[in-house]
């Protein structure tokens, strides 16, 4: 993936700062927006987010909940062309299976915008893609973890993403190449807790079992905070302390992350912004404004932060975004 612009969009996020101009630039025009489901606190503050943005801006949105399936996808986008909608942002809840609707959405002459996830197909069939660096996640992720704990001996469990989907696939490449050199640091056990908080606990528990009531277990990577929560409490569920027995790192930035870095049963997330549809609004607008295409990848930005970063403080300023 080419890294072409870079958008620090932080905790400020929440200002969803535009200026008249593009408010009104977009007035009136209708986007569909074909959302994954609500598996996670991140997932859930995105949508509420993109329907901010969209209220701010006048633009009249059409949700389509997937929950979790690719065939709800197909079927809403494939609504949204008989709509006739303007343009249509697609959170693809796996990489692959997309060319055949998303070449009708092409022929239709509807711009596709790709938020937070990528898709494994031609580059033509959508306008632009909106995400992080998600391998860069992982790595940073890794990278924490090899300079908190040295040269001694860590045995990691990993809990990964749904199966098939690009964050799953990234920040698994990314963590392995964090580590990657560090023979002392080794990933024992990898399963999907598919992003959710449940099956992140429930996967957690098995990992515990297995591994001698957690005592062979030096630290949890989590591909989202979602199932690193889960995780933590079956650690707690264990006669464990999470942070502090087993380490527990993961990625998005959740205020419940936070609230546990407080706590001391934390210890790392790294950032992923919720504000896709900001960016993916400006790139719409000045394609419709302009005619010209904008960079086939917008990337985010992605920041590390631990129990010395104010955890308590990111709580606050989070909890209102709707995750």
């Amino acid at each position: 993936m080419k890294l072409i612009k870079t958008l620090a969009l932080g905790a400020g996020l929440a200002g969803l700062l535009l200026t008249t101009a593009n408010a009104e630039g977009l007035q009136g025009k209708i986007i569909g927006f074909s959302q994954i489901g609500s598996e996670s606190g991140w997932r859930a503050a995105e949508t509420s987010v993109t329907k901010a943005e969209a209220e701010a801006r006048g633009i009249d949105l059409k949700f389509a909940d997937a929950q979790q399936k690719q065939e709800n996808q197909i079927k809403a986008i494939r609504g949204f062309i008989a709509q006739g909608v303007d343009a249509i942002l697609v959170a693809p809840v796996v990489a692959t299976g997309w060319e055949e609707v998303l070449t009708e959405a092409k022929e239709a002459n509807i711009p596709v915008v790709l938020l937070d996830r990528g898709i494994e197909g031609p580059e033509d069939l959508y306008l632009t893609s909106v995400a992080s660096d998600q391998v860069k996640e992982g790595r940073v992720a890794g990278e924490w973890l090899v300079a908190n704990v040295g040269d001694k001996a860590c045995n990691i469990v990993e809990l990964q993403g749904t199966v098939g989907s690009s964050p799953a696939i990234n920040r698994k490449q990314g963590f392995e190449e964090g580590i990657a050199g560090h023979a002392n640091l080794t990933i024992t056990r990898s399963q999907t807790g598919d992003f959710t908080r449940s099956k992140g606990k429930e996967v957690m528990e098995g990992f515990i079992k297995a591994e001698d009531g957690g005592k062979n277990i030096c630290a949890v990577y989590a591909h989202n905070d979602d199932m690193a929560v889960g995780a933590l409490q079956a650690i707690k569920d264990a006669g464990l302390k999470p942070g502090t027995d087993i380490l527990v790192v993961s990625i998005d930035a959740v205020p419940d992350i936070f609230s546990a870095m407080a706590a001391g049963e934390a210890n790392a997330t790294v950032e992923l912004t919720p504000n896709m549809a900001g960016p993916a609004f400006d790139a719409l607008q000045a394609y419709w404004d302009a005619g010209t295409a904008p960079e086939k990848f917008i990337i985010t930005e992605s920041k590390l932060y631990t129990q010395a970063d104010d955890p308590q403080g990111e709580y606050d300023r989070r909890k209102g975004l709707g995750y």
